[in-house]
């Protein structure tokens, strides 16, 4: 039983949006934080009439919205239940290293341990002026240019990530970072072959309002937030030799990262 929240009329009149998104968003912050587990079922439409002091109409709208995001099953008139494993646990530092040769990125060996079964869809290799922040962390210029390697990542054929990595021109020309095609094991092995390997990495993670390309992309409903990682990587002599922008939908995944105290 889902132990209830503070009272949703207490922060009413502060909270503007209509009472259905207001429910919907305190019934996804339980789905996400496992006080409703996958599998399990939500509360009856009579408990949450109760709870939130809202019509069937209300309620029933709040519901459509998880359903939509793809977060709860079930029919009109039926028990509504938390889709199973809708939620993902993502661990940026497991595939950060480059793949023993011959081995696939190791984004794919990772993701593959979720029972899921990973693709990637390359989408575009051009050579462009990259948005400010990218151009800040790779030590560019005004004006000057990166290859742009821009991906589409899925697991179990639905979209998970939209990945747009950029790499200084001058390391980037004449080898196959330009090409449209995959690299074998990675960008990292190809950058580590290069004389360029990966030592360290910096990131910068932020909850943005998705755009009209990450919504399109990313099959986003309604106007839920998305995770952007930016992403520099660091080669020898802390020279920046990759900067990635990462978006994935902030309400079916989050990022984990291990420290250990020095």
């Amino acid at each position: 039983m889902t132990v209830p929240r503070n009272d949703p009329t207490a922060a009413s009149s502060s909270d503007r949006r209509p009472l259905h998104e207001r429910i919907a968003a305190d019934l996804r912050d339980e789905i996400m934080s496992g006080d409703l587990p996958p599998g399990g079922k939500l509360p009856s439409t009579v408990k949450l009439k109760e709870r939130f002091d809202a019509s069937s109409a209300t309620v029933q709208k709040a519901l459509q919205l998880l359903k939509e995001e793809g977060l709860a099953v079930g029919r009109a008139g039926s028990a509504v239940t938390v889709r199973e494993h809708r939620q993902r646990t993502m661990r940026p530092a497991s595939y950060m290293a480059p793949a023993p040769s011959g081995e696939p990125y190791r984004w794919f060996t990772e993701t593959s341990k979720l029972g899921a079964h990973p693709h990637s869809t390359l989408l575009d290799v051009t050579e462009t002026v990259p948005p400010a922040d990218v151009a800040a962390r790779l030590g560019l210029g005004e004006g000057r240019t990166a290859i742009l390697r821009r991906q589409i990542l899925t697991l179990d054929g639905e979209p998970v990530e939209l990945v747009a990595s950029y790499y200084p021109a001058e390391i980037a020309r004449g080898t196959p970072l330009t090409e449209r095609r995959k690299i074998r094991g990675g960008t990292p092995a190809l950058l580590a072959e290069l004389g360029f390997p990966p030592r360290r990495s910096v990131d910068r993670v932020s909850a943005r309002v998705p755009t009209q390309e990450q919504t399109a992309a990313l099959r986003l409903p309604g106007n839920l937030p998305v995770l952007r990682t930016l992403r520099v990587v660091l080669s020898n002599a802390e020279r920046p030799i990759e900067a990635t922008v990462m978006v994935k939908a902030g309400h079916l995944y989050e990022l984990q990262y291990e420290f250990t105290p020095e």
